[in-house]
């Protein structure tokens, strides 16, 4: 196998591309043409031939703005519409906004941090720190230099990684724990009022108590600002549910989501040697979507079968994937594996031509985990398997 520097793109034009078998090839064939743009777009997966998107970077921070946007206006329409239909619009809003700000949390603070989304480095930084203050994100620059450690091989699963300190000190999950006590902890820290209050809490101390003076009084200003002027509309109420709850609680269900398929936790010795194969082990790509059914459509059993797989796709994945793995999130092993690729911007594709050419450089070539809560279980159960002694600078940390 050809090594090359892990940073660089991998060639789309591969000369010997396999032929695919997976199940996003297999909605490809059985599926027709007009759904496969949504299917591509849900699963974040192409199908086979699909030609890939030419995609300025910019234009994510539109987007997130867009989504967030139309998710407040359909929650305002429902509070000034005056038939009760209307308040189906809640839910509505509150999935887009949550959506809204999670884009920009991945494809817009995220993408800053690299310097990636702008040509200009001060654009990033001047994107990146309004974002982290009126989101009540961590400060942007203190964000930046823990997540460029979080890239470092040698920094990822110990004591000076985010990942790490997120999992196993907010959540108290630990390694050799049994998988049902794992999963008993992280429902109770989700649906714990206290937990969200100390997330909270974390938010805005590294949001808003850092020691630049001008990005607190932004953050602070802007949120005393708009909470007095609804408070003088009398609109106090919408303002809560559909602005302030999306940015706490919502949020945050969805970053637990988030992080906790991102990485897994590789066998002991693999962790040791941290290496390559650490890389490829510590991640894998997590699909919205589920396998399609293998009977066909020309039986009652068949059409029942397919009915369940799109009522499945249109409710359950859908959630997942406008809440929880917004963005590039379903492809986050390939933008731990290719970091610096400038393809990010149609990462449906660039992880998909990684993978057709056999991850160049990597030992070890991409892995597909469908379903969020499949994916969050198989991850948790890696957690279960690790030994303390794996983990013993990481354990010591979080424990203090």
């Amino acid at each position: 196998m050809t090594h090359a520097d892990p940073g660089a793109d991998a060639s789309s034009a591969h000369p010997t591309v396999p032929q695919r078998t997976d199940p996003r090839a297999v909605m490809a064939q059985r599926l027709p043409a007009c759904v496969q743009p949504l299917l591509t777009w849900l699963t974040a997966r192409p199908a086979p031939g699909e030609p890939p998107r030419h995609r300025a970077a910019w234009t994510y921070l539109l987007e997130a703005a867009l989504w967030t946007t139309l998710g407040v206006l359909a929650g305002a329409l429902a509070f000034s519409a005056d038939t009760p239909l209307a308040w189906v619009l809640v839910p509505v809003s509150l999935v887009v906004t949550t959506s809204g700000i999670g884009q920009f949390q991945i494809l817009v603070f995220h993408r800053c941090a690299h310097g990636n989304l702008f040509a200009e480095r001060a654009w990033n930084r001047r994107v990146g720190r309004l974002t982290s203050a009126l989101l009540v994100f961590k400060h942007f620059d203190a964000y930046q230099r823990e997540h460029i450690l979080h890239h470092n091989f040698k920094k990822l699963l110990t004591d000076e990684d985010e990942f790490a300190d997120f999992v196993l000190g907010m959540l108290a999950l630990g390694p050799r724990m049994h998988k049902r006590e794992l999963w008993r902890r992280v429902l109770l820290a989700v649906a714990s009022p206290v937990f969200h209050l100390r997330f909270l809490a974390r938010r805005v101390q590294a949001s808003w108590l850092s020691g630049d003076r001008v990005h607190n009084a932004v953050g602070i200003g802007a949120w005393l600002l708009a909470t007095a002027a609804c408070a003088w509309a009398d609109v106090l109420g919408p303002f809560l549910l559909l602005w302030v709850l999306p940015v706490t609680v919502l949020l945050q269900l969805a970053i637990v989501g988030r992080v906790l398929i991102e990485h897994r936790f590789p066998a002991a010795e693999v962790i040791a040697a941290r290496g390559k194969a650490f890389i490829c082990h510590a991640t894998a790509g997590v699909v919205a979507g589920a396998v399609p059914p293998t009977a066909r459509a020309d039986s009652v059993r068949g059409v029942l079968a397919w009915a369940a797989w799109w009522a499945d796709m249109l409710t359950l994945q859908l959630l997942a994937r406008l809440v929880v793995l917004v963005g590039d999130a379903p492809c986050h092993d390939f933008h731990h594996r290719r970091p610096s690729s400038n393809r990010w911007t149609d990462y449906i594709h660039a992880r998909q031509d990684d993978v057709d050419a056999g991850c160049p450089g990597f030992p070890v070539n991409y892995h597909d985990q469908w379903g969020l809560v499949h994916a969050i279980d198989d991850n948790l159960a890696t957690l279960a398997r690790t030994p303390h002694e794996a983990l013993r600078p990481v354990a010591a940390a979080a424990a203090a």
